[in-house]
């Protein structure tokens, strides 16, 4: 099937049936996300964080703090 129909048929679609089609692609992306490419630069830096993390020189942040502190920031 070509996009152009792809796009015309997605276009038929009831808002919730649309969602749920996004959700389906996401996840089908994810099944295979080992095939993506990842630059040597990012792969390095994640590896670099990571021995940093395992060897506890990162400092870590609780997620509610750090967002609470950004809308704190940006009000």
């Amino acid at each position: 099937m070509k996009t152009s129909e792809l796009i015309k048929e997605i276009d038929n679609l009831e808002l919730a049936e649309k969602i749920l089609l996004v959700e389906d692609i996401w996840d089908s992306i994810a099944r295979n996300n080992d095939k993506l490419p990842l630059p040597l630069w990012q792969r390095v830096e994640i590896e670099k964080r990571y021995a940093n993390y395992k060897s506890g020189d990162l400092k870590l942040h609780d997620w509610q703090n750090v967002h609470e502190d950004l809308r704190k920031k940006y009000r």
